[in-house]
């Protein structure tokens, strides 16, 4: 026995299939998030050690400004020291001049060496100091930085040692470097550039979130909540599809998907009912020939019942008209099969219209006289020619012939009509019967559809028309009913170079 899943357990398995909201680091929005506060991040450092870089390479150059800043230092600490000569030099620096934006460093007689940036200390710069204190004199300046005899372009010079003056005595000197290296002024700004970087990070961050992150990722949920209900069995679920981005190109996507399965799923059910329907219809038409056929059979195998001859052979007679019947009804249904299936091929020609109209008058001729009916053929000019299958088209024009003739009043006339049409020519097969009710024309080329009780008192196996729709819908043409009371017109509509289908979604051209 088959068990259908309800659309709570659906939905259950959609979202237990669901990624789990614990495993963050593999959602998407995380993944994009990380990369682009990594990547602003790491845009902000490399901007911030070039920034250092281009102040260190462009800092102070000119002579005059490290030599006052020296002699600024080195009056101080004189000062210092003549006030306090107990005072510790190194903590007054630290204290003084700890932050200051441009980097020295003081060598004592007694060798102490401190400044406001730590070792180690250039070394000719420090030979340049001691040499000051020891001869009381500053060394050639081709022996500092990049220049003097010989070597490559001058580069910006340091400025000689500034003596500390005691009591007329020199106890150290301050020397001050031509330019702050990078790495002293990567220190000295480190910490403000990282409280920069780190503000403007987080405010970039923020304002990603806000702008970027945050819409897509409510865009994107909606979209997966619509896929989610759509597979719970919700076919009205849509996606929002507002705006012109990818998101809105992915929601458009989904809902043409949504609309062309809910379309999908609407054919499938009216098709499902079609062929419950047929089921049934045929079950019921082949049945009661065969129950007919099986009663008056029982009737005369009965050893216990007398039958004169004539009762007898009338039961036979009833007995082959039912075979009939069966045949016509099993023939009927294989014939449609086929014509629907796009099976057979059709032998595609020029028919003379006036050739089909003789012939359909031909074939009822008998039974119009037996009814009191005359059978009128009119081909008006233009007409005189179609293309398609001679048989094939013959046997349509038969079985409205058929039909018109089963409800035609004696009396009265089956008119047969040809007449040019935009493209092609169209045949119209008339009765004066009762007509058929409005709220049953569209469903007369339906398999074993009955008007009315009127209509199905004479024999018939109900797939005539079914069968003319398919031969016409075959040759590319179409065919429509209209009726009113005392009238009703069959009109098929053929083209003069007609393409007769011979297989689904297959077209062949005629030679």
């Amino acid at each position: 026995m088959a068990v259908t899943a309800s659309p709570d357990a659906s939905r259950a398995s959609l979202e237990a299939q669901a990624p789990s909201a614990a495993r963050w680091y593999r959602s998407l929005y995380w993944r994009i998030a990380i990369g682009f506060v990594l990547t602003l991040a790491a845009m902000l450092v490399v901007q911030a050690m070039l920034f250092v870089w281009v102040l260190a390479r462009s800092g102070p150059r000119m002579p005059g400004e490290p030599e006052r800043f020296a002699q600024t230092i080195a009056v101080d600490l004189s000062d210092a020291l003549g006030a306090d000569p107990s005072v510790d030099l190194a903590k007054y620096v630290d204290d003084q001049y700890a932050r200051d934006a441009h980097p020295f460093f003081v060598l004592l007689a007694d060798g102490r060496v401190f400044g406001n940036f730590p070792e180690p200390y250039p070394e000719p710069l420090l030979r340049a100091a001691r040499g000051r204190i020891q001869r009381g004199s500053l060394p050639d300046r081709g022996r500092f930085g990049r220049g003097g005899p010989g070597g490559r372009r001058p580069g910006p010079m340091p400025p000689p040692p500034e003596p500390i003056v005691v009591q007329g005595e020199v106890v150290g000197v301050v020397v001050v470097l031509p330019r702050a290296p990078f790495w002293f002024l990567l220190r000295r700004y480190g910490s403000t550039l990282a409280i920069v970087a780190l503000a403007a990070l987080t405010s970039g961050a923020l304002v990603a979130a806000i702008l970027i992150f945050g819409p897509a990722r409510r865009r994107l949920r909606a979209v997966e909540d619509a896929a989610r209900r759509l597979g719970a069995g919700d076919r009205e679920a849509r996606a929002p599809a507002g705006g012109g981005d990818e998101v809105a190109a992915v929601a458009s996507a989904f809902n043409a998907m949504a609309d062309d399965l809910a379309a999908r799923a609407d054919a499938l059910a009216a098709a499902d009912r079609a062929r419950r329907q047929l089921l049934a219809d045929v079950s019921h038409e082949l049945t009661t020939p065969v129950t007919a056929m099986r009663g008056y059979l029982e009737t005369l195998s009965m050893p216990a019942l007398a039958l004169d001859p004539e009762t007898r052979a009338r039961y036979l007679a009833i007995i082959g008209d039912e075979t009939a019947r069966l045949e016509q009804i099993i023939g009927d249904l294989l014939d449609l099969a086929k014509l629907e299936g796009g099976g057979g091929a059709f032998a595609v020609e020029a028919v003379p219209v006036a050739d089909l109209l003789a012939r359909v008058a031909a074939r009822h001729e008998r039974d119009a006289a037996t009814g009191g009916v005359t059978i009128t053929q009119t081909i008006e000019p233009g007409s005189e020619t179609i293309w398609g299958d001679r048989g094939r088209l013959e046997q349509a024009l038969q079985n409205l012939a058929a039909n018109a003739l089963r409800y035609a009043p004696r009396g009265t006339a089956v008119e047969l009509r040809a007449k040019p049409t935009d493209g092609g020519v169209a045949i119209t097969v008339t009765d004066h019967g009762a007509g058929i009710p409005p709220d049953h024309l569209p469903h007369v080329f339906d398999r074993f559809y009955k008007a009315d009780s009127a209509r199905t008192a004479s024999a018939g196996s109900g797939l005539g028309l079914s069968i003319v729709k398919a031969i016409i819908e075959r040759h590319g043409g179409a065919v429509t009913a209209g009726s009113v009371p005392g009238r009703t017109d069959f009109e098929i509509r053929i083209a003069t170079r007609a393409r007769p289908v011979t297989s689904p979604g297959r077209a062949e051209d005629g030679p």
